[in-house]
């Protein structure tokens, strides 16, 4: 039977990846730091996924084991012995996933396991697979680097689910998602045969599926998300039903559009329908999703090269006024959840330095320019 291993065993783990390797064939095992979850992996070897949405639907994962990341030897035998690993741990924590699998691959070359490997790590970051593959590579030799390259892929990749947090606590495994999904994966990262694993779609052309995805729904979300903690609301579903906060996520939403259909050569009438579609994933009503939990790390979202800051800078390139992505951009420059390090920390920040001086530092937007005095505008007029 094939084999494959995935890093993080919460909810996109196993609504969402987890499901469709299972569905392909595949022995999986689940590797995580969290001992409740992998016990109950390990105790009842299946969990239940509920497709949620006008039409529901559940699903059995069977077969399943966990390991604990900490019981490295066996995760490493685990990986050398796969024909596919994949992670859904967030982008920050890839590093650190780095030392096992490098072993791991020590490993395949010292017992001559030839079989191919491809590793694909599934995050919302571009290049997320390259990223793990230099991190991997810093912890081997030059030459063992030389022995994987016919047997190793790292091919990046785009996902799409919506997988709110679970509110059962009674049943630890079982995971509600919605019907859509999208995983999308580049066809030149990996090394052949390219494995079958049902709903993964291989192109050749992965830029344009992974700028379209990151900067439609996750800029959408976040700027949902964001306006909705400004005006007290508890659920990206309640934030947009509020007619003036629609307005704005869709309006920022056709700016971000503008420079993809510019980049990419979307045709605007499918991209038009694709953003349609993703508000009306937003506002599914089996799906409570709270703003802080899509609002949270507003430092990292607020990034040059993240979903908020970038398109907004592209779409200033071709002469689109992003208004409503700046609006987006002041109400995360708002986000004081005290739970969360990076709220705590940004606000810190903004009352040390202000608000200008913030945006230049984190958003890597020069004082002073257009694009800086229109959020500063926004920050002080918002609602």
């Amino acid at each position: 039977m094939k084999k494959a291993v995935h890093f993080g065993a919460g909810s996109i783990g196993r609504g969402f990846i987890g499901l469709l390797l299972f569905q392909s064939g595949h022995e999986l095992t689940f590797v995580d730091i969290n001992s409740e979850l992998i016990n109950a992996i390990n105790t009842y070897k299946e969990y239940t996924v509920r497709i949620v949405g006008e039409k529901c639907e559940e699903l059995k994962v069977t077969g399943i084991q966990g390991l604990l990341s900490s019981q490295e030897d066996q995760v490493i035998k685990a990986i050398a012995s796969s024909e596919i690993v994949t992670t859904a741990v967030g982008p920050k924590v890839l590093k650190n996933l780095a030392p096992t699998i490098a072993l791991a691959l020590r490993l395949k070359i010292t017992e001559n396991l030839v079989k191919p490997l491809n590793i694909i790590a599934c995050e919302n970051m571009i290049g997320a697979s390259e990223s793990l593959k230099e991190e991997v590579f810093k912890h081997l030799q030059p030459e063992e680097i030389a022995k994987l390259v016919d047997i190793v892929g790292f091919p990046n990749a785009a996902v799409d689910r919506i997988v709110p947090p679970q509110n059962d606590s009674n049943d630890l495994l079982s995971v509600a998602v919605e019907p859509y999904f999208e995983w999308v994966v580049d066809k030149n990262g990996f090394v052949p045969p390219v494995p079958f694993i049902k709903g993964m779609q291989v192109v050749t052309n992965l830029e344009a599926y992974v700028q379209r995805k990151i900067f439609t729904l996750n800029t959408g979300h976040a700027i949902a998300a964001y306006l909705g903690y400004v005006k007290g609301y508890r659920t990206i579903r309640e934030a947009l039903q509020d007619q003036q906060v629609y307005k704005i996520v869709k309006g920022a939403m056709e700016e971000s559009g503008k420079y993809l259909i510019h980049r990419f050569g979307f045709s605007p009438k499918e991209h038009s329908e694709y953003i349609e579609k993703t508000l009306e994933r937003f506002q599914n009503p089996y799906l409570e999703d709270s703003v802080v939990r899509v609002a949270r790390q507003p430092i990292r979202k607020l990034g040059p090269q993240d979903r908020l800051v970038f398109p907004a800078k592209e779409a200033l390139k071709i002469g689109v006024t992003p208004r409503n992505i700046s609006k987006g951009i002041a109400a995360a420059l708002k986000f004081d959840w005290q739970d969360d390090e990076e709220a705590v920390a940004l606000q810190a920040m903004i009352k040390e330095k202000g608000v200008k001086k913030v945006i230049a530092q984190i958003c890597k937007i020069p004082e002073n320019s257009v694009l800086s005095e229109m959020i500063v505008e926004e920050f002080n007029i918002i609602f």
